[in-house]
């Protein structure tokens, strides 16, 4: 069978002139009218039907993911509230583009601006932070719950705001080049000077990503010199960021290099995914990335957690699942038994050389209603060098500026999300005060 599979092959591709095989050429000296062998057509034949179960399995896999993630995003229906539904330039226009002269306030969980509408009306516009809600859906709850809140001691609900900014996804090949890069700044912090650094908050929002999307890890407010001869550091307060914390060194307190590692696998793993790293919209049994993530990877299907913005567009699967699969290597349960950054840098770099073979035949689309944007209101500069917030958001990774920028968690996106907002109001909305609060 596989003689006849190698001479249909030969007789596909052949461009000589001359008899295509031998024996061909023997039954046209017979006589034989010249048409195509069996083998040939059953091949052709077999050739044709893997092409086309390949396209449905495709087909019906983007199928699945596009539908699991519009499920996992749907939530409360805001338009069937009793609400206004604000426009960001409305609020924009109100604050003086959220000017500080009218800033009220600030909390944990955000702003809040005095603002003037074109009617008068005075509201306190409450912006709140990038952290404040993981996901869509947990905006969209408070809303409702807060629609439900009616008295005349209590804010009132008047409106909200959840305009989504148009932002332009990344590509398998810019997250891969993200992760080497990040991967590479905590390899030295470990290993290239002495002593040793370990960084202790590696999280999105301290990965600042380049024009050329290389990546350069920041905020050292937590750095600690790393132990000597290979011991552990005893650490007499656990400090990090919830998500992100090595479960080993939060029992322990003894704190290595590879709770660092253990960091880094969380952000692998969104990478591939575009979840944040703790979810309350998630089961119990599966509230953290990692085990949510784990048995699809396991089984080799990436497909089903994979971000579904990277099925818009030719994307390298094979690639995508070995970042996630190292990303459980990562955070691997004995710190011992996890890669160091050397290990992560190397296989990550040989998985991205085994996939030079890969072209993409398409430029990526982007839809009419993506544009890549700068957002000021996150803009910053070290020593001339213009940054700016990177983030995940709720499902997908994309990016607002070709400046510098800084990436952190919830659809993984360059740029502030300025764009869930609240808006409070009492009965009559004439004066600014506990009846009248816009919460953005």
């Amino acid at each position: 069978m596989n003689q006849s599979n190698m001479r249909s092959r030969h007789l596909l591709f052949s461009s000589s002139s001359s008899p295509i095989s031998t024996e061909l050429a023997t039954q046209n000296t017979r006589g034989s009218p010249n048409f195509p062998s069996k083998e040939l057509w059953a091949g052709f034949l077999v050739t044709l039907v893997a092409m086309v179960a390949g396209v449905v399995l495709f087909t019906c896999l983007k199928r699945q993911c596009l539908k699991k993630w519009k499920k996992s995003t749907k939530g409360v229906n805001l338009r069937k509230l009793d609400l206004r539904r604000f426009h960001l330039e409305e609020l924009q226009k109100a604050t003086m583009s959220f000017n500080k002269e009218c800033l009220l306030g600030s909390g944990a969980f955000g702003n809040v601006y005095k603002g003037v509408f074109d009617n008068d009306q005075v509201f306190a516009i409450k912006k709140s932070h990038q952290s404040s809600y993981q996901t869509i859906l947990e905006f969209r709850n408070e809303v409702e719950l807060l629609s439900r809140v009616k008295h005349s001691n209590l804010v009132g609900l008047e409106g909200y705001c959840d305009q989504q900014r148009r932002r332009k996804p990344l590509t398998w090949r810019q997250r891969v080049n993200i992760a080497i890069g990040a991967a590479k700044g905590i390899a030295h912090l470990h290993e290239g000077v002495k002593p040793s650094i370990i960084h202790r908050d590696i999280k999105p929002s301290n990965i600042l990503i380049g024009e050329d999307f290389e990546a350069k890890v920041s905020d050292f407010g937590l750095v600690k010199s790393g132990p000597m001869d290979g011991q552990s550091h005893v650490s007499s307060q656990i400090k990090g960021t919830p998500g992100y914390l090595d479960p080993s060194y939060c029992a322990s307190y003894h704190l290595t290099p590879f709770s660092d590692v253990y960091s880094f696998g969380i952000i692998l793993l969104q990478l591939v995914t575009a979840r944040p790293a703790v979810a309350s919209t998630r089961s119990q049994s599966r509230y953290h990335i990692i085990d949510w993530a784990r048995a699809s990877l396991e089984k080799g299907n990436v497909a089903d957690i994979i971000d579904a913005n990277l099925l818009t567009e030719p994307c390298n699967m094979d690639m995508m699942l070995k970042m996630g699969q190292l990303g459980l290597k990562c955070v691997i349960k004995s710190p011992k038994n996890r890669p160091t950054m050397i290990e992560v840098v190397r296989e990550l770099e040989e998985a991205l050389e085994a996939t030079k073979s890969y072209e993409c035949k398409q430029e990526p689309r982007v839809s009419s209603h993506e544009s890549i944007e700068k957002d000021e209101g996150l803009s910053f500069s070290i020593n001339g060098i213009g940054l700016e917030k990177f983030q995940v958001e709720n499902d997908g990774l994309s990016i607002n500026s070709a400046s510098m920028q800084c990436f952190d968690v919830n659809s993984i996106i360059l740029g502030e999300r300025d764009d869930l907002k609240i808006i409070n109001g009492g009965n009559d909305g004439a004066h600014l005060g506990t009846s009248n609060v816009v919460l953005l």
